[in-house]
This record gives structure tokens, sequence and C-alpha cells, in this order.
């Protein structure tokens, strides 16, 4: 029997290769490529979709987020990423302050986490009490089913990570300047709540990995082949085509006028950093 390392509940996975880094990329940017291809079809169509995000802390779902809306429109493709409810926000119906964020007509919403906090921090950590926790789980499958019924296309992915390779990215995380600010009071106490929350996301999946919205998990030990794995996954789970864009032919620049550039000692430029470390003291016009 192999040690259970990945949720608590999966058992020792087959390693696979690691992808070669020119093959990775060539990838990532055909699967980006698709993405965009979605999104103009979204746009043209009208269509609403939503994409949920959840797993355990540090099991890669920012850098998969961040790498499916590296080329696409902000004004297109959003990321929903909530802070701790409000005072007001709590004297809410729970599901009420995620409605604003879902997406009108030809606009995605990315959640990176979601409604599913209270199955899963909400519950382990004690910020709702058993009959919320129970409630949620019973409306849940409803509200869900109500956004599908209205047209909404969407897909939720939990990412799965085992807990010594999470321990390993809390360490990398902690000795890294740049992202020290990811580690958190809450990402320590995963660590030692591991179980909890592998019964806590077992107790969510039997109430809400149903039919109509199932729940597809994303092996994320190696967060290269996670990212492909998902976005291939997603782009093949709509039925989307590419929209035929209007051409566009830039105009001849024409002749100048009298127009004249004002000196420019007249107007603040920004120092020329690069100049220095390359230690040329020339400033460019």
């Amino acid at each position: 029997m192999g040690k259970a390392n990945s949720d608590g509940d999966v058992s020792v996975k087959k390693r696979n290769r690691k992808i070669p880094k020119d093959i990775y990329e060539a990838e990532l940017f055909r699967l980006q490529t698709e993405l965009v291809k979605l999104q103009e079809w979204v746009k043209a169509t009208g269509e609403r979709v939503v994409v949920v995000f959840e797993g355990r802390d540090a099991a890669g779902k920012g850098g998969t987020i961040k790498r499916i809306t590296e080329y696409l429109s902000p004004r297109v493709a959003r990321i929903a990423a909530l802070p701790a409810p409000t005072e007001r926000e709590r004297g809410q119906w729970y599901f009420q302050r995620y409605i604003e964020h879902l997406p009108a007509r030809g606009e995605i919403v990315l959640f990176d986490r979601s409604w599913y906090n209270r199955a899963g921090v909400e519950k382990v950590m004690g910020f709702c009490t058993p009959q919320e926790h129970t409630l949620f789980l019973r409306q849940c499958p409803i509200f869900e089913q109500m956004l599908i019924d209205d047209g909404v296309i969407l897909r939720k992915y939990w990412f799965s990570v085992s807990d010594d390779e999470q321990l390993r990215r809390f360490k990398s995380r902690r000795n890294d300047p740049l992202r020290r600010w990811k580690l958190s009071p809450m990402d320590l106490e995963s660590i030692y709540r591991w179980e909890d929350y592998s019964r806590a996301k077992d107790e969510m999946m039997v109430h809400t990995d149903i039919p109509a919205s199932p729940w597809f998990v994303v092996e994320s030990d190696d967060k290269k082949h996670a990212r492909l794995n998902m976005m291939a996954h997603l782009l093949a789970s709509i039925d989307y085509e590419q929209v035929d864009q209007p051409s566009v032919e830039l105009p001849k620049r024409p002749m100048l006028g009298n127009y004249h550039r004002p000196a420019r000692e007249l107007t603040t430029y920004v120092d020329d950093h690069v100049s220095t470390l390359l230690g040329d003291s020339e400033n460019g016009a």
C-alpha cells in the first residue's frame, strides 16, 4: 500500500518524465493561442464562461491563471480573487458577494478560489458554523445548476498536490523575497491540518461533484504538467470555433506638415537607468 501523498487520499502516483523546456514553451504558446481564439468566440457569441480554481495552498493555481490570462484582454477575461468578507458581507446570503463577480455576456471570469471557501478553509478553521456548512453543501449544487440553466459555461478544477511538494514550495517561498508575501499564517495551518482539509475536501466532493457541474482534478506536483493539462482540458471541454477577424491595413504615414517637436529641455524625461547599468552616460533622444 503506497503512502497517501496527494490530498491525503491518493496512493503514490506514477512519476511522469519531466517535459523538456522547449516542448513546454511551444505547447504553452499553442494553448495560449487557442485561448485567444476562445476569447474572441466568447466576445462574438456573447457566451459567459466561469472557471473555478480550487485546491491546496501552493498547488499552482495562481501560476496557471497567470499563463491563461497572459495574452487575453482584461476587458474580456477577468480574475476574481476575493479578500476575506467584510462585516456587511457576512450578513448577506453566502453566495451574494460572488454573484456580482459573475460574467456578463461576452466575458470570462476565472475564480482564484471561490464560493468553495466555505467547504474548505471556513469549515476547517471554524470560520463558519456547522449549520452554515451543511446549508452550503445543500445549496451549492442548486446554485450552480441555476448558473448552468441560465447558459453559463461552468468548469471546476481542483489542483491536487502532495504534502511533501507543498512543504517544499512553502520553504521556497520563505526564502524568496519576491514570493514571501504568498506565505501566510493560514498556509502554515494547512500543514498542521492536512488531514482536516482532506476530510473537508472529501465531503465537499461527495455533495458537489455532480454530473451537471463535475470536478476535474489536476495533478500538480509538476507545475508545468499541471498548466498544460488544465489548459488543454478546458479548451477541449468547450465547443468553440475560430471567429473571422476583420483585416486591418495600416495607413501610410502622412507627409509631415509644419509641426516642430518642442525642445528636449522643456520636457522632464525618466532617467536612463539602462544606460547606467551598461556604464553608458549618454541618454537616448
